[in-house]
C-alpha cells in the first residue's frame, strides 16, 4: 500500500528525485524501483566508474543502446555531447522524457536502430514486456513484436562529425555481433573507449563460440581489456565459458 502510495505521488509531482552515482537528477516516476537501485548503488557502479574516468567536456559520446537513459544522463553531466540510440519505442518516450526533465541541451538521442544498413526491422523483448531493457532484434518472433527503424552506421557516421568520441557503449541484447564488424573499421582508426556488452545466450549455440571467437579477433587490436569489474583480462575471454554461458561486459582500451 506505502509503495502504491509512492507512485502515485511520484507520478502526481511529475517526476521522482534520485541519483546517479551520487549526482542528483530529475527522473521519469514509471521506473521508480529501478531509479531507487540505482541511487542506492547497487546497478553497475563500474559502469558510472567507466563514464567518469572516459569523459570530458571536450570530448563525445556514443551510446547505442540507451535503454531509458541512466548512462545518457550521467554521461551528458561530463561529455561535451552524446549521441544516443533506442529503438524501443516504450524505452524511448521515457528516455526522451528524462532527457527533458533534466533540461539537457548536450544530447541528440535517436529512436532507430543502428544496424547493417537502412530499412524496417521488427524487435521484441526477451523478457517478455517492451521497454524492459531486454528488447532485442534477434528476437523478432517474440510476443509483442514491434517494426523498427534502422540504419547504418556509415549512413550515420558520414552525416556527423564523430572525431570527438572518447567512449562508446554498446548494450543492445545480442544485436552486437551485426553490428559491430561495421564499425571496425572506424574503431581502429580512432580507438576510443569501448565499452561492450555481450550477449552470447541469444546466438544458435551451434555457433556461439565461433561468433565470439571472430568477435574477440576482431577487436584485438584494443591492448587492454577489462572485465565487468574492471579487472584485467582480455580477448581470450569471450571464448571461455562465463562469457559463452551468460552475460559479460568487457571495457576495451588503446
Amino acid at each position: 500500500m506505502l509503495t502504491r502510495l509512492r507512485k502515485m505521488i511520484y507520478r502526481a509531482r511529475g517526476h521522482y528525485a534520485g541519483q546517479l552515482g551520487g549526482e542528483r537528477f530529475r527522473l521519469d516516476p514509471y521506473h521508480s524501483k529501478f531509479w531507487r537501485k540505482a541511487g542506492s548503488g547497487a546497478w553497475e557502479p563500474e559502469t558510472f566508474a567507466v563514464l567518469r574516468a572516459h569523459l570530458a567536456p571536450d570530448r563525445d559520446y556514443l551510446d547505442i543502446g540507451a535503454w531509458i537513459g541512466p548512462t545518457v544522463l550521467f554521461g551528458a553531466r561530463r561529455a561535451r555531447h552524446v549521441w544516443c540510440f533506442e529503438p524501443d519505442p516504450t524505452a524511448f518516450r521515457h528516455l526522451a522524457w528524462n532527457i527533458e526533465l533534466n533540461g539537457l541541451r548536450n544530447v541528440s538521442a535517436f529512436p532507430v536502430a543502428l544496424s547493417e544498413g537502412f530499412g524496417v526491422a521488427r524487435m521484441a523483448s526477451f523478457g517478455g514486456e517492451a521497454g524492459d531493457s531486454m528488447s532485442s532484434l534477434l528476437n523478432a518472433g517474440g510476443a509483442g513484436a514491434t517494426e523498427v527503424l534502422t540504419i547504418g552506421w556509415e549512413q550515420f557516421a558520414s552525416a556527423v562529425d564523430l572525431s570527438g568520441v572518447s567512449l562508446v557503449k554498446v548494450d543492445i541484447e545480442g544485436a552486437e555481433f551485426d553490428l559491430l564488424p561495421t564499425l571496425l573499421p572506424w574503431l581502429e582508426r580512432h580507438r576510443p573507449a569501448l565499452f561492450l556488452s555481450t550477449h552470447a545466450p541469444y546466438l544458435d549455440p551451434d555457433t556461439r563460440a565461433d561468433r565470439m571467437r571472430r568477435l574477440a579477433e576482431s577487436l584485438s587490436f584494443y591492448s587492454t581489456w577489462q572485465d565487468k569489474r574492471l579487472r584485467p583480462t582480455g580477448p581470450g575471454a569471450l571464448t571461455q565459458d562465463p562469457a559463452l554461458t551468460g552475460f559479460e561486459t568487457y571495457l576495451l582500451t588503446p
